[in-house]
């Protein structure tokens, strides 16, 4: 019986098998920073609340983390050598609880290590609850494009009802200077929120509006498994009013120069995320930290990796060069699907050799799931082009799933 490959085995990667791609897609990285100050009741990511797993006033372990991912990046390498990285994303958690000298080390780490364009997106995540005058500067110069900062709601009710540790007054105040700091920045906004009315709903667009933000992400509140909000569910808006919610913001984001580009993204010209733009168009990416995911191309097979979850495991196990748990080969026969949950996302849709090129596959293997999306009014298909009708825009979900697997 044959030994199981190391997953950062390039030659076992790079192997013959079914598929046949033209060349590899772009490549981001995703940094993930799993400390928060205080784990929101609806939120399903791999955040630790820092206060719940450390001695009383003990600092984050920013060097011991930071040596974490360093060694992290240094055991994956062989898998993206030589590859140019488009996009940084530096999620959490909380990645602002982190020091902006923390954040200055990770880029140097990073830089030393990979060929970073030199025009690259650096995005960091960031909330108000961990704001201080000048930090965001600070986040600035150490190398950090782009700020996205999570709002949620400028109103207070709101924010204690989703278990905010920040209020209106800091939120205004995080923005003013994030729009100071930075040339493009992203608000994360939430609507059909627990007791939210309709004039609610828009006087929290309205106030993140009046900032002139170059791009807003905007989340339908969904109640995720295994969150406070599964076991105690709070009393949230009927789908209907949701659906006039959503319809009030598009409005009000159109008439205030932005574009719906993606399900959840609305931007000025020249301010859409490149790193999602990069998911949902199927690139690649390599996810560095405690539970993060990897998707990686090689010319016949697409793969996906998992790190360990817990952070202090994730910390032993990058340090010792394994912090990999799960690797799987996608299977040819949910590539389809894989590809379609991502692209159909974009307003614009995808180009159907964008498809081959990223999949490997034949464009038969669409041809008959394209055609009865066509006939159900959910696709428009013209020549290469492939994009969602208005309807298949607000059935997204079922014009996915058409692309499962028989």
């Amino acid at each position: 019986m044959s030994e199981t490959p190391h997953w950062s085995d390039v030659r076992h990667w790079m192997r013959p098998g079914t598929l046949q791609l033209q060349g590899l897609p772009p490549l981001s990285l995703y940094v993930h920073l799993p400390w928060c100050l205080k784990k929101c009741p609806y939120c399903d990511f791999n955040s630790h609340e820092w206060s719940a797993t450390a001695a009383a006033g003990a600092p984050l372990p920013e060097q011991a983390y930071l040596d974490a991912l360093r060694a992290d990046l240094e055991a994956a390498l062989p898998l993206i050598w030589g590859r140019p990285v488009h996009s940084v994303f530096i999620g959490g958690g909380t990645p602002s609880l982190f020091s902006p000298e923390a954040i200055d080390r990770l880029l140097a780490d990073l830089r030393a290590r990979v060929r970073l364009d030199a025009d690259a997106e650096i995005t960091l995540e960031a909330n108000p609850g961990t704001f201080e005058r000048d930090r965001f500067r600070a986040f600035r110069q150490a190398g950090v494009t782009r700020l996205s900062i999570g709002v949620q709601s400028f109103n207070d009710r709101h924010l204690k009802a989703l278990g905010r540790v920040h209020d209106r007054a800091q939120a205004l105040a995080a923005v003013e200077e994030a729009a100071q700091a930075f040339d493009t920045f992203n608000l994360d906004v939430m609507y059909a929120l627990p007791g939210q009315s309709l004039a609610e709903c828009e006087q929290d667009i309205r106030t993140a509006l009046d900032f002139q933000p170059p791009h807003i992400s905007i989340y339908h509140l969904t109640i995720e498994p295994n969150t406070v909000f599964a076991k105690f569910p709070p009393a949230v808006p009927e789908e209907d009013d949701a659906y006039a919610m959503l319809d009030r913001i598009t409005e009000r984001t159109g008439e205030a120069g932005l574009q719906r580009y993606e399900v959840s993204a609305y931007a000025r010209p020249g301010h859409r995320s490149r790193h999602n733009l990069n998911y949902w168009q199927f690139g690649d990416y390599l996810g560095l930290g405690a539970g993060a995911h990897s998707k990686l191309s090689f010319a016949h097979r697409v793969v996906r990796q998992v790190r360990a979850r817990e952070p202090r495991l994730y910390m032993e196990k990058a340090l010792a060069g394994d912090p990999v748990v799960s690797v799987d080969e996608v299977a040819r026969r949910d590539l389809p699907f894989e590809y379609m949950l991502n692209a159909l996302r974009l307003r614009e849709g995808f180009l159907l050799t964008d498809f081959a090129a990223r999949t490997g596959l034949p464009l038969s293997s669409l041809a008959a799931r394209l055609r009865e999306a066509e006939q159900r009014g959910w696709l428009t298909v013209r020549g290469d082009e492939v994009m969602p009708t208005a309807l298949g825009f607000d059935f997204l979900s079922d014009v996915q799933a058409l692309f499962l697997p028989d």
